[in-house]
């Protein structure tokens, strides 16, 4: 009888391997244009670099190399003196040559980190073994009827691949390790993160052991995760199946696995393939490349404040609070939209409160992405100018908040909108005062009940001045004017 363990006592062991296409205007090694894999005209794109024809030689595109190096610097790594390309042997229809590019035995940046935040609040440090350069493959595309079409404008373009090490130990570290990374290369400015376009995309190596395991187990490989979500499942998917496999004394097998989304399981594609099958040697046409110390120093120059860092900063010089200051550093665009309402002379938690607030709201419900806030009909400017008219009373909070949306329709200047519209709060005293008469004047069974002790119907006759004011009151003069007559 085999012995079956608590399920509590089976650790997970995760390490990922991240796939990242950099944003160039050429390809990894020719001239080729770079262009959207989904929306270009398949085919498209190519040369006879990209497709392979004999007699054709590469180049090293130096942006890509720097591009690659700005990540490693950011993850915290070293970028060695010299690094070198390799040829990976394998063969499939979406790799014309019969071999990929790549780097084996001396990557591009070795030995980082990137620190991620857990549920319970504690920072977890996750290291990165290395980042290596190398060319991406075309794309297949499985037609009914047993046949494939494959498109080669995305062969060829520069992609970085950044492995982990197994310090993972769940699905959620996982997600939140690949949260922060995406950010981070959205953050330089070197890929889009879009992953419904496979320009980012996962793979998880997975395994589990036992507290008094010597040694790690065997490992399974979860190929081509193309979302953050679906990753997360199919890792939850793989410990489970491991875990089932132990407990009834069967064997793990070293296997590649892919991920069916729609029917929520993990697909065993074939058994795993060794390193040596590939048959690495020295790309023969490429040179080694000889990385200085000034090249890496003016690469580094160009790395700007990163978000755990710009985060760190506004909690300092702004006094904001933790939750604020995770979500104005959540995209680049952002944290420059907040620094530059700041600007314009508006208070640190003012401008937080309302980028959090009503701009995150109103964008949500447009589904509109934080990163495009710039590209909004109004700019930073603007959205400050409306603030001022908070701060120094011309409007309350309801009536701004539907001029923020006059301005997301209209890209107007909100002081055009309050004009036009006559929306100015109303602060006379002498207006608010007959305008509270009259509404107590209507609701005397309410201010019966307030003056017998139900002091919560405060909020109704609160609403019912606001409303015939047309929401338009200074909320403090109302409230004031209610109880003063209300507690005589």
């Amino acid at each position: 009888m085999v012995h079956c363990r608590a399920m509590s006592d089976w650790i997970p062991v995760i390490g990922l391997e991240v796939h990242a296409e950099l944003e160039t205007g050429s390809k990894m090694f020719s001239p080729c244009p770079v262009v959207d894999s989904v929306e270009a005209a398949p085919n498209s794109a190519v040369d006879v670099v990209s497709l392979g024809l004999p007699g054709t030689l590469p180049v090293i595109n130096r942006r890509a190399m720097e591009y690659g190096m700005m990540v490693g610097l950011a993850l915290n790594c070293e970028i060695p003196p010299v690094n070198r390309f390799d040829r990976k042997s394998y063969f499939y229809p979406d790799l014309p040559k019969g071999y990929q590019i790549s780097q084996y035995e001396h990557p591009l940046a070795i030995n980082g980190h990137v620190d991620i935040g857990l549920a319970d609040g504690r920072c977890k440090r996750i290291r990165v073994r290395r980042a290596h350069m190398e060319e991406d493959t075309g794309k297949l595309t499985h037609v009914a009827g047993g046949f494939s079409l494959v498109d080669y404008n995305r062969a060829g373009v520069p992609l970085l691949e950044i492995v982990t090490e197994p310090d993972l130990a769940s699905a959620a570290e996982a997600e939140a390790f690949a949260r922060d990374l995406r950010a981070i290369l959205r953050w330089l400015g070197v890929n889009s993160g879009d992953m419904s376009k496979g320009v980012l995309r996962f793979e998880a190596n997975v395994s589990l052991r036992q507290p008094d395991d010597p040694d790690l187990r065997t490992r399974t490989e979860i190929k081509n995760l193309n979302s953050i979500r679906h990753m997360t499942r199919a890792i939850e998917s793989e410990l489970r199946r491991q875990r089932r496999l132990y407990e009834k004394g069967e064997e793990l097998r070293q296997a590649t696995l892919g991920w069916d989304e729609d029917a929520q399981r993990i697909v065993v594609q074939r058994y795993k393939e060794r390193a040596d099958e590939y048959r690495y040697f020295p790309e023969p046409d490429l040179p080694v490349v000889e990385v200085s110390e000034a090249w890496v120093h003016e690469v580094r120059a160009r790395i700007p404040e990163m978000p755990a860092a710009r985060r760190q900063r506004f909690m300092d010089e702004q006094g904001l609070q933790a939750a604020d200051a995770q979500q104005l550093t959540s995209e680049r665009a952002v944290a420059d939209f907040y620094e530059a309402v700041l600007e314009s002379g508006i208070e640190a938690q003012v401008a937080a409160n309302w980028i959090c607030g009503a701009l995150f709201a109103l964008m949500n419900a447009r589904e509109t992405p934080r990163e495009t806030i710039g590209e909004l009909r109004f700019g930073a400017a603007a959205f400050a100018a409306l603030l001022r008219m908070v701060v120094d009373g011309t409007l309350n909070r309801g009536t701004a908040t539907a001029v923020l949306e006059a301005m997301w329709e209209s890209g107007a200047d909100p002081q055009q909108i309050v004009r036009e519209r006559g929306l100015a709060q109303i602060s006379d005293s002498d207006v608010i005062e007959e305008t509270v008469d009259q509404v107590l004047a209507q609701q005397v069974q309410l201010v019966e009940r307030y003056r017998a002790g139900e002091t919560k119907l405060l909020g109704a006759l609160m609403g019912q001045a606001m409303k015939a004011l047309r929401g338009q009151g200074n909320p403090a003069a109302v409230r004031q004017a209610l109880q003063q007559r209300l507690d005589v």
